[in-house]
């Protein structure tokens, strides 16, 4: 059976998995635009440091077990179907993100609403590992031999967008209800709105068709129980797996974490500008990566994934610190002078941060795909991708903040995601193949 070609069809394929991530991203990072709001409410402490970091510790379970959603859910892929996996990790997100809006407080039933919180994380890291990864090689095997990296760059615009969206939607319902009004009950919201997207989402994707590899596949081959298992044995493609984890996935994970994450929060803390103000960056920079992020993926149909990916990482670090260097100067002499000039040379830079990471995503999803044999392709790429953005993505605010602080210095942790992707380069440039020309029915 050959992949589909025709335009129409591939889009409603494209838009329903595309809005599907979105839907994961939203339901996922939610929790953490309002962690500092669900401290208090399910871990209530004197020191409210202490229900603040529990609240970011939730979060962090829901990235550490990711891994093992992507082991669960991929296998599952390779042996039932890309399609059904789909159905069940929206659901499973859907349903988890919409409960926490219901959930009583500490205040109502004790211990067991931070029990049932952490619960509730736990299944949405669980349906997150099986989405975002999953849903690359589904959009992937749909899109046929051209221009896939083109085609399958827009589902990396999910996670800005998902950002984006909860964040604005959580400033206007602070702007539009008073702080009471808010912590009491505004703060469910966000989480209510999953409702209407996981039905919308839900009956979309119940109209998808299983992709065309997969079904080649399923008439060719007899289904393995254990096709992760299998994956490990074969040393080439446990090299592909390495290369996935530590070149393409860490790099977009640590590149994501400094332009999406860490700008804002050094701006605020170190640079001291107004909370108004970097947020309207910080929409800046999301808006720019959305069309770099395209290009990036139509670039790499033309000149091959290899040097687009590799350019990204060499970029990144090489500019990650320089950049914040000068985020800090003209930030420092905004404050003392506020001037368009110096705006609006914070906003280049945050553009051309905005450019390393594009040039690694953009074609990301394709790569996904294509490092991989059709036989065990889910479970190949969605763990080693989960790994990275759970552990090393996840992990890196930590990090970058320990050394910032036993170094007394707001640039030094800086020198951990310079060093990783240092080494993430040279490693790709020796051994990532090109895989462009990749046949994904093989």
């Amino acid at each position: 059976m050959k992949p589909k070609n025709d335009a129409q069809a591939y889009r409603k394929i494209a838009i329903a998995t595309c809005f599907g991530t979105f839907l994961e991203w939203y339901d996922f990072l939610t929790f953490a635009s309002l962690a500092v709001v669900l401290g208090p409410l399910f871990f209530p402490s004197s020191d409210p440091n202490t229900g603040l970091l529990a609240s970011l510790a939730t979060f962090g379970v829901g990235m550490v077990v990711r891994p093992i959603g992507s082991a669960l859910f991929g296998s599952l892929g390779d042996h039932i179907g890309r399609k059904p996996v789909f159905m069940i990790t929206i659901a499973l997100m859907g349903l988890a993100t919409v409960s926490v809006g219901f959930l009583p407080t500490y205040a109502q039933i004790g211990i067991w609403a931070p029990a049932f919180l952490v619960t509730l994380r736990l299944i949405q890291g669980l349906s997150a590992g099986g989405e975002i990864g999953g849903g690359a090689v589904y959009l992937t095997e749909h899109a046929g031999n051209k221009n896939r990296g083109f085609k399958t760059s827009f589902l990396q615009l999910m996670g800005p967008l998902g950002i984006l969206v909860s964040t604005l939607q959580i400033a206007a319902l602070q702007s539009c209800l008073s702080a009471e009004e808010f912590q009491s009950w505004g703060w469910r919201v966000p989480f209510w709105v999953s409702l209407p997207l996981l039905l919308s989402a839900f009956y979309i994707r119940r109209s998808l068709e299983e992709t065309p590899v997969f079904l080649e596949l399923s008439n060719q081959t007899e289904k393995n129980e254990s096709q992760l298992i299998n994956n490990f044995k074969d040393s080439e493609i446990r090299k592909r797996m390495f290369l996935l984890f530590f070149c393409i996935s860490s790099s977009g994970a640590i590149l994501f974490f400094c332009v999406q994450v860490y700008t804002a929060v050094f701006l605020k803390t170190s640079v001291h500008l107004e909370s108004a103000l970097v947020d309207k960056l910080s929409i800046y920079a999301t808006i720019a990566l959305l069309p770099l992020t395209i290009f990036a993926g139509w670039l790499s149909d033309r000149l091959g994934r290899k040097p687009v990916v590799l350019a990204g990482i060499i970029l990144g670090s090489i500019f990650i610190r320089p950049a914040f260097q000068l985020l800090q100067k003209l930030g420092t002499h905004y404050v003392e002078s506020p001037s368009g000039s110096a705006l609006l040379k914070i906003g280049l830079i945050l553009t051309a941060l905005s450019l390393s990471l594009a040039l690694v995503v953009g074609p990301q999803t394709a790569l996904l795909a294509e490092l991989f044999p059709a036989k065990g392709r889910n479970s190949a790429a969605t763990l080693p991708h989960n790994l990275a953005a759970g552990w090393i993505g996840g992990m890196l605010p930590l990090i970058v903040t320990w050394l910032n602080q036993s170094w007394g210095n707001d640039l030094a942790g800086l020198w951990y995601p310079t060093i990783f992707l240092s080494a993430a380069g040279i490693t790709a440039a020796l051994f990532l193949p090109e895989t462009k020309t990749k046949n994904l029915s093989q």
